[in-house]
């Protein structure tokens, strides 16, 4: 890959990246570590990369450093014994943040590929190829994350 095709991947890609990462982590200053991080890693390997697989490679790192991210947080936060509660306000006005709110629930792996195929838009194919999971798994993670929020939301009724 060269320095020209490194700068069209940023222009192209950072966005949806940054999108991603942000679902998932919900912390905008982590989100855009983790997207800068993911392309510092993308310009060390730019030589081994071509630019038709730039990003695929790039989400993949951008999904593989969010993982070590939270890894990194959940054992610092045990270690200095600081759990936050959660707590549910059934009175939501906002379709958004019941939304949101859901999907904080979610466990990470569902959270990552609902959010690359209902917010991206990838298909189970390239979620597959990005998370390291085979499609019959997408699929089945996608189906479990997509019951859940079913079940957390319930009906448009209780949400209005």
């Amino acid at each position: 890959m060269t320095t020209a095709e490194y700068n069209s991947c940023v222009n192209k890609y950072a966005d949806g990246v940054y999108r991603f990462i942000l679902k998932n982590i919900g912390e905008t200053e982590r989100a855009r570590d983790i997207v800068q991080d993911s392309f510092l890693k993308m310009w060390e390997r730019a030589g081994e990369i071509s630019s038709e697989k730039a990003k695929s490679y790039l989400f993949t790192t951008a999904y593989h450093t969010m993982i070590d991210d939270i890894r990194r947080n959940k054992r610092l936060t045990n270690l200095d014994g600081n759990e936050a509660g959660m707590t549910v306000n059934n009175t939501y006005s906002d379709l958004q943040k019941v939304l949101e709110t859901a999907l904080e629930k979610l466990p990470d792996i569902q959270k990552a590929v609902i959010t690359l195929r209902d917010y991206e838009g990838y298909s189970y194919e390239e979620i597959g190829a990005i998370t390291g999971l085979n499609e019959s798994q997408v699929k089945v993670y996608i189906y479990r994350a997509r019951l859940s929020l079913k079940n957390y939301i319930g009906s448009l009724d209780t949400v209005l």
